[in-house]
């Protein structure tokens, strides 16, 4: 019988090659959530908010709409400051491998000895130990300073960003709201 043109189901057996494609896709899913670089820093968009209302607004929405853009700097702030610590910077990578194998990019619940361990208690573990392990490589002050920069970097783009100019997809302005694409690719926002 021939098979050409059918699509082929799940056996229960993954090969590497099949995680590996599942990953990509759902990074790609969670990246498409980024906004285009030159609609974060176009220059006609920046203005002096009106009101310390209009500032908790913009501070909001901006931080909702750019979401994924200012994880990206936060993270590139971090990883630039640990270039002049090696140890610290491969305790960072090792870090965020673990975190895309255990919480973004998995499949299925984590079991061990046969109960479903909730989402919740991986997401505590995970920054935990990376707090712990980043703290361990005597860079402390390093990253308590550059995650302070990095915020505060955020704070201002988010601060002074107009937001008149922001379309939001309806799936996007409600519930869920920036991380939607995470929960619909079965990431971390699904129940145990």
């Amino acid at each position: 019988m021939a098979t050409y043109g059918t699509i082929p189901t799940a056996s229960g057996e993954s090969s590497p090659l099949d995680f590996i494609s599942r990953a990509k896709a759902r990074g790609q899913s969670a990246l498409a959530t980024r906004r285009p670089w030159r609609e974060m820093v176009h220059l006609h968009a920046f203005s002096l908010p009106l009101s310390l209302g209009d500032s908790y607004l913009r501070i909001r929405t901006n931080a909702g709409y750019f979401a994924m853009n200012y994880a990206i700097v936060v993270l590139l702030i971090v990883f630039l400051s640990l270039l002049w610590h090696p140890i610290s910077l491969i305790v960072f990578v090792v870090a965020m491998v673990a975190w895309l194998f255990l919480y973004f990019l998995r499949d299925e619940p984590i079991t061990v000895l046969g109960r479903t361990i909730n989402d919740l208690y991986i997401l505590i573990a995970l920054s935990v130990l990376t707090l712990v392990l980043l703290l361990l490589t005597d860079a402390t002050a390093n990253i308590l300073i550059s995650l302070l920069i990095a915020v505060v970097v955020v704070l201002l783009h988010a601060l002074f960003r107009r937001t008149d100019d922001h379309f939001l997809d309806e799936e996007a302005a409600g519930p869920g709201g920036w991380y939607a694409a995470i929960g619909e690719s079965g990431g971390p926002s699904r129940k145990s």
